[in-house]
């Protein structure tokens, strides 16, 4: 079993790649982990859906349908750290295959995508650059394992 994070082109920011490659280091003590970045859609006169849809397309490039996939959107369901931290291990226990989280680009995340998601969560109710995501969104990913294995990371 891996934990990917599945995303839509680079990140830009120096600050944001040190500090994704810190959480990166960190998850991989706990389990297999990897990073999937999808090239953004550069056609020009395009609308947002449809580039919603062709990313979504390449996305499903990477999902097998063993997969537990879980899509980050304002939309989702809200947990507290602790909570999420249950909620990631029953994924795990009852995972076939893969966790895949999915986070879209500046538009969000295509239907097609959201079709084959057994779920889907929010960080809050704002919404963050798709690119600050990836390092929030880790950053909760290693305090849930954190908290399953005892480690002092998180404070209650």
């Amino acid at each position: 079993m891996k934990i990917k994070l599945l995303v839509v082109g680079k990140t830009d920011e120096n600050y944001l790649n040190e500090g994704i490659a810190i959480f990166e280091k960190r998850i991989s003590r706990f389990i297999k982990f990897e990073s999937i970045v999808i090239p953004p859609i550069k056609e020009k006169n395009i609308s947002p859906l449809q580039q919603k849809e062709k990313e979504a397309e390449a996305m499903l490039k990477h999902i097998k349908p063993t997969d537990t996939v879980v899509v980050l959107d304002e939309k989702g369901d809200q947990y507290t750290s602790p909570k999420f931290a249950s909620v990631v291990n029953n994924w795990m226990v009852q995972a076939a295959g893969d966790i895949i989280f999915v986070t879209g680009g500046p538009y969000g995340v295509g239907k097609p995508v959201f079709d084959v998601a057994k779920n889907m969560i929010a960080l809050g109710k704002g919404t963050y650059s798709h690119q600050l995501v990836r390092l929030i969104f880790m950053e909760q990913i290693y305090r849930a394992f954190t908290i399953l294995n005892n480690h002092p990371y998180h404070n209650e």
